[in-house]
């Protein structure tokens, strides 16, 4: 009887404790229980009057407090070194000085398309590149040659050999490509293929070349050499020595290219041909592809007089190897690469007759102290290449 009222007053113990922790009203009214019972009365729950104030809660639970747990010992990164994109070793090109303002001066680039006699089109690389400067003030003209591997900036396309304006975007491209680089904005341009231009030679009945230096290569599979001096060529061997690198390379080429171009004035520029301009153009309008009419020409007649007079007037400009460097792009080309501050100042400046900032070397291909010219280098042992058929003049779209 004792074990049962014990374990009633516990039982009754436990159930206030559990009461009191769920609801703030069990605690407040009286709870019966049957002593003699043998099993305990069920607490019944009583609800408060409306109106009546609530007593505090005697417990409540208190919410943990947050304790910051570390997801993990945060590991110090290192920052990788920037490793540099390589790039060609171009100098800046900085916007050049302008002298398109210039007064009295015009400026015609004269192009030699590299274009096949099976190849049709106009849209093909400009292996010779020259530009002609006419001054009226002074009465000159002054021939600057660039080489064809030129490595330069070419807007809208990157960095690509300079020859590659034309087949890019025409003249226009290629104006925009002078403008940005050397400061110059051509005028005009004057084009011609290989097929026309040996047909323009054969016209002339051949030219009188003065070479400068001896040159020997294949031609038609047979080692051919042409000495120092004055040659009289035809129009096969004149189209062979200027496009002829393989025993060179495109320095040489291009003093050869001006070599030819002053055959052609000192055969062209005569007095009897200065009054014959208007009749002269109606013939040879066809040979070559260009932007200039005949009114654009007909006010150049007194300075080509001056110049038939004394062809000295003709000045002749280069980009030496001191001007450039030898490198292979990524893709594998053997290219130019320019010292622009070298060919503004030394050659661009003084084609346009404005004075240098510093002193002026000649811009020449030479050596200032070139040595003695050896003798015609022996052909290597090889067969006779196949003959190549002959160049059929086409005309232009």
């Amino acid at each position: 009887m004792n074990r049962i009222v014990t374990r009633a007053l516990l039982l009754l113990l436990l159930t206030s404790l559990v009461a009191g922790c769920a609801s703030p009203t069990l605690l407040s009214k009286p709870i019966s229980v049957a002593a003699k019972s043998n099993q305990a009365v069920i607490p019944k729950m009583v609800q408060a009057q409306p109106g009546s104030t609530p007593t505090p809660t005697p417990f409540q639970p208190i919410p943990p407090t947050p304790v910051f747990l570390p997801t993990g010992i945060p590991t110090a990164t290192p920052t990788p070194t920037p490793i540099a994109t390589p790039t060609s070793p171009i100098d800046a090109l900085l916007s050049p000085e302008q002298y398109d303002q210039l007064p009295g001066r015009m400026n015609i680039l004269l192009l030699g398309m590299d274009q096949r006699r099976w190849q049709k089109g106009i849209r093909y690389r400009t292996d010779t590149i020259i530009l002609a400067t006419l001054n009226k003030e002074s009465g000159t003209v002054t021939l600057t040659s660039f080489p064809r591997d030129l490595f330069i900036d070419i807007p809208g396309r990157g960095q690509d050999r300079i020859n590659t304006a034309w087949e890019y975007g025409g003249f226009p491209l290629v104006q925009e490509t002078f403008k940005e680089n050397f400061g110059i904005t051509p005028d005009h341009f004057v084009l011609i293929n290989f097929n026309n231009f040996k047909q323009f030679v054969d016209e002339l009945e051949g030219l009188d070349v003065n070479v400068g230096q001896s040159v020997s290569d294949y031609r038609e599979g047979y080692w051919t050499t042409i000495n120092k001096g004055l040659n009289h060529m035809n129009a096969d061997t004149v189209l062979w020595y200027v496009r002829s690198r393989k025993t060179t390379n495109d320095f040489a080429r291009n003093k050869r290219q001006q070599e030819v171009l002053q055959a052609i004035v000192d055969e062209v520029f005569t007095f009897d041909n200065v009054l014959r301009v208007p009749e002269l153009y109606e013939i040879y309008k066809d040979m070559v592809w260009t932007d200039m009419t005949l009114s654009d020409i007909l006010p150049l007649v007194p300075l080509a007089a001056k110049i038939a007079s004394d062809t000295s007037r003709i000045k002749h400009l280069y980009i030496n190897p001191g001007m450039v460097s030898d490198w292979i792009t990524p893709a594998g080309a053997m290219v130019l690469l320019p010292d622009m501050a070298a060919i503004r100042n030394k050659v661009i400046k003084k084609s346009q007759n404005m004075t240098a900032p510093q002193p002026v070397e000649e811009a020449t291909s030479e050596p200032e102290n070139p040595p003695p010219e050896p003798p015609p280098a022996e052909p290597p042992p090889t067969e006779p290449l196949p003959t190549e058929p002959p160049i059929e003049a086409t005309p232009y779209p």
